[in-house]
């Protein structure tokens, strides 16, 4: 079978080419902050057990399954995920009254200003 042409970086501006689809070294995980789960852990060690499940639930219950974010935008969108207001690397906490309904888009936008401290917090 015929190898695949090379690909370049999926970094905006890399021209490097890559034999798999994907970021080259250089940009692999410095333009989106993520770390491999080896260095974060497991979902169960990050917080994130049944008791994260719980009250997950629970909070999406209180909310009407409703995008906090984009209610107060005047928008209804199905809630999908549960956000801490206060990310826990700022020291946010799982308290109830730090956590909210949110959207898959609405979340992402959130994590990327928070990831590039855009969010305004210092």
């Amino acid at each position: 079978m015929p190898k695949s042409a090379p690909t370049p970086c999926r970094h905006h501006g890399c021209a490097q080419l890559l034999d798999v689809p994907g970021y080259c070294e250089e940009h692999a995980r410095d333009s989106i902050g993520w770390q491999s789960d080896q260095q974060r852990g497991t979902r169960h060690q990050r917080g994130y057990g049944s008791r994260w499940d719980k009250l997950r639930k629970r909070i999406l219950a209180r909310d009407l399954g409703l995008c906090q974010t984009c209610k107060r935008a005047g928008r209804l969108r199905p809630a999908s995920m549960v956000d801490h207001i206060l990310n826990k690397a700022r020291g946010g906490t799982d308290d109830e009254k730090n956590l909210e309904a949110i959207c898959r888009d609405c979340h992402k936008r959130k994590t990327g200003r928070e990831s590039h401290g855009l969010d305004g917090a210092k």
